[in-house]
């Protein structure tokens, strides 16, 4: 075993098994883990096609107690690093070749063809948090696609790609991961000018422009919570470009 990895909010823990494994063990409340969709989590990957650039689960096991329900998931070792290890924003242009960027918009491709009953990111929680944090309604229509639903730079490694910790993929808005990719890219100008050149054909579409919508929503509601300070103003400022009202100033919990 070599050294532990925490997970947001100390919920995972992970570390290497071996030469070319790596263990992961995710912690979830029994209340929130009853009723999951198919598909759901690690385990739900397997259905995905090859061309989805990820580790490729070997052994999960699950188990209960005191409250608490545990999956652990032995994937393959991933040595190739992760663009930002310490933080899900961009902190500086990766300087990544056209090549990676064209295999993440095939990788992404490939994804949202996918079938899945898997609701990553839910209509109904869209329609409660639109006029919270963007100041609008929901739409009515919503085109969909499956997606990763997490896909920021700590869980995308540079050449070779591989996009990591796929426990929350399903079906989301069109747009939604170019979306947040360019969210947690707002630190680094030309590296957010270059997630929207390289997904201008979803993102420029009123379908995509839900799904980044719904990206900035997620963000506003994080700021919300007490994270992504830094990129607040930002936030709010590309959804009013977007939108054409300003977001209301998200309360802090």
């Amino acid at each position: 075993m070599g050294p532990y990895a925490w997970g947001w909010n100390a919920r995972t823990i992970s570390t290497r098994a071996g030469t070319d494994h790596w263990l992961r063990v995710e912690a979830t409340p029994e209340d929130r883990a009853t009723g999951r969709e198919p598909d759901a989590g690690i385990s739900g990957t397997e259905k995905l096609p090859a061309a989805v650039r990820r580790p490729r689960l070997h052994a999960t096991t699950a188990w209960s107690k005191d409250g608490w329900t545990y999956q652990a998931d032995l994937l393959t070792h991933i040595a190739h690093p992760v663009i930002s290890p310490d933080t899900p924003q961009l902190l500086a242009d990766p300087d990544l070749d056209q090549a990676w960027w064209a295999e993440l918009r095939s990788t992404l491709d490939v994804l949202a063809a996918v079938p899945t009953e898997r609701e990553a990111v839910r209509t109904l929680w869209m329609r409660r948090s639109f006029p919270l944090f963007l100041g609008i309604d929901a739409p009515h229509r919503i085109e969909r696609v499956t997606g990763h639903a997490d896909l920021h730079w700590a869980n995308l490694t540079g050449t070779p790609l591989t996009i990591m910790d796929w426990e929350r993929w399903g079906s989301v808005p069109a747009g939604f991961d170019a979306g947040l990719l360019h969210a947690y890219s707002l630190r680094v100008p030309a590296a957010a000018a270059r997630v929207r050149a390289e997904f201008t054909h979803v993102l420029d579409t009123p379908a995509g422009r839900v799904g980044e919508l719904a990206a900035l929503c997620e963000m506003l509601q994080s700021v919300a919570r007490g994270e992504y300070a830094d990129i607040a103003d930002a936030l709010m400022d590309h959804a009013e470009a977007l939108t054409g009202r300003r977001p209301p100033v998200p309360p802090q919990r």
